[in-house]
């Protein structure tokens, strides 16, 4: 499924150039440009990045799975999607970037109670800035964050970043598996 999964984000959500050209979201460019929505709002990425999400989480104990929204939402539903099939249910939830400002008024959106044990997760790291702003969150709301799973870890120092901020961290795919082709071909 892991070799799948990376051929669809190549294909469909990973650029490439010898000079920096991508703006990040950090406001600096870089030669690489992964964006995990086309893969992972398609029916085979959410199947694949589900089950291999699942396969991370699974052991942790965790009843949830969810991180920042928008990045997190897709893998998050995926991977409870697959958790049922596998007949070890964990629900999804999303946080907000922004308090909503009527009804509830939540930052956490989701079937999920206090003190619950949860995976954290993202799309890509960088710095890893979304996914320990989504830890914060998560612990301020009373939820427990065990573990945190990133789909494409640009190898960037995000990884590391975000272990600084909770006990366990792993990253399904890494920029250099996007690169491995490029790299044996040059």
């Amino acid at each position: 499924m892991k070799k799948k999964l990376i051929e669809l984000i190549k294909q469909r959500s990973f650029k490439y150039s010898e000079t920096p050209e991508f703006k990040l979201a950090s406001g600096r460019k870089s030669r690489f440009y992964v964006n995990c929505k086309p893969v992972t709002l398609s029916p085979e990425g959410m199947y694949l990045a589900g089950n291999l999400v699942f396969e991370e989480a699974e052991e942790t104990g965790c009843t949830a799975v969810g991180g920042l929204t928008f990045g997190a939402d897709p893998v998050a539903v995926a991977t409870a999607f697959a958790s049922y099939l596998h007949s070890r249910p964990m629900k999804a939830f999303s946080i907000r970037k922004d308090q909503k400002d009527h009804g509830m008024i939540r930052w956490i959106e989701g079937d999920i109670e206090k003190g619950e044990k949860v995976v954290i997760i993202d799309d890509v790291a960088t710095t890893g800035g979304s996914t320990i702003k989504a830890i914060e969150r998560a612990r301020e709301e009373g939820l427990d964050p065990v573990h945190a799973v990133i789909l494409v870890d640009r190898q960037e120092g995000g990884l590391e970043n975000i272990r600084n901020h909770i006990a366990s961290a792993s990253a399904i795919i890494c920029r250099d598996d996007l690169l491995e082709e490029r790299n044996t071909s040059s």
